[in-house]
């Protein structure tokens, strides 16, 4: 139904429905009060847990987001497009885009100043989440 959907871990009970997103969610990640989604509509949406309010919607991407992550104010994400993005979590907006994969981005993590993306090429790639350098593959 495109929506994500806030649940009370203890009671069980549903506290929001995010509606914003016109295709499939594929991907979620949160942090403190903060979720980002991913979806086939191509865009990243950062919403307020708490509220269940969309704070921004970040576009860029040209095809599916299939994997999100944030870690502090950095949001990153993988997409169809092969490309990966990294993001201002407080603004929206765009940092840098990263170019060095030939399929289909599926996985992402960030931790400190280090960005790993995971493709369908084969490759997992290691970017500085500073500079939008690429480190190893």
């Amino acid at each position: 139904d495109n929506t994500v959907r806030i649940w009370n871990a203890t009671s069980g009970e549903e506290q929001h429905v995010l509606k914003g997103h016109s295709d499939w969610v594929r991907s979620v990640a949160i942090q403190g009060d903060t979720i980002i989604s991913g979806s086939d509509d191509t865009t990243v949406r950062i919403w307020n847990a708490t509220s269940g309010e969309e704070q921004h919607v970040l576009k860029g991407h040209s095809g599916t987001v299939f994997s999100v992550a944030i870690q502090g104010d950095t949001i990153v994400s993988g997409s169809d497009d092969k490309s990966v993005r990294i993001w201002n979590a407080t603004s929206g907006e765009e940092r840098h885009v990263l170019k060095g994969h030939s399929g289909r981005i599926y996985s992402m993590a960030i931790q400190g100043d280090t960005i790993v993306s995971g493709s369908n090429d084969n490759t997992v790639r290691i970017w500085n989440a500073t500079s939008g350098e690429e480190q190893h593959v």
